[in-house]
């Protein structure tokens, strides 16, 4: 049976690469390499910051404290109250619409600094259904304050920060 000139040309053709089923695996190297030195260049601006928060345990009891001031900041829905443990709350800060009144709380807690400069600890109180971001923007609120007109561009209120559920 003889074959037609198409069906010739094509196993001429297939004869000729016959043997080559090896893979290039160049331009994948060089893709890895490419991406390997991006990763470590854009690896060296990420900034991490760690703080250290002090948790408590699952079935732990509020310890026997020193005689002072043992400073709480509760997040509520309709307001931030700034309270002694021992004496109840000392101010209420009333939210501005959506937003909690930041501003004031740093204020008042430079003047609670002030009083009580040796006091580094604070606890933040949260109640049910406030969002993370909240508790981020106060957490800040309470460990630092900004300082206008210095060389240094923050000043350090209560830097050792505990979090818990407030109470009903």
């Amino acid at each position: 049976m003889s074959q037609s000139k198409v069906a010739r040309r094509v196993m001429r053709n297939h004869a000729h690469y016959r043997g080559r089923h090896d893979l290039n695996v160049v331009p994948m190297i060089d893709m890895m390499i490419i991406l390997v030195f991006f990763l470590i260049f854009t690896a060296v601006f990420t900034k991490t910051n760690v703080l250290e928060l002090n948790l408590p345990g699952p079935d732990s009891s509020v310890p026997n404290l020193p005689e002072g001031l043992n400073l709480e900041v509760i997040i509520r829905k309709a307001s931030i109250e700034v309270a002694d443990r021992g004496t109840g709350v000392l101010r209420t800060l009333p939210t501005t619409g959506k937003d909690y009144d930041l501003k004031g709380l740093s204020n008042y807690l430079q003047l609670v600094k002030s009083k009580y400069p040796e006091k580094t600890d604070a606890t933040i109180l949260l109640e049910q259904d406030i969002d993370y971001g909240t508790l981020v923007h106060v957490m800040d609120t309470v460990r630092v304050y900004e300082v206008a007109g210095s060389q240094w561009s923050v000043g350090e209120l209560f830097p050792d920060v505990s979090v818990g559920d407030a109470p009903t």
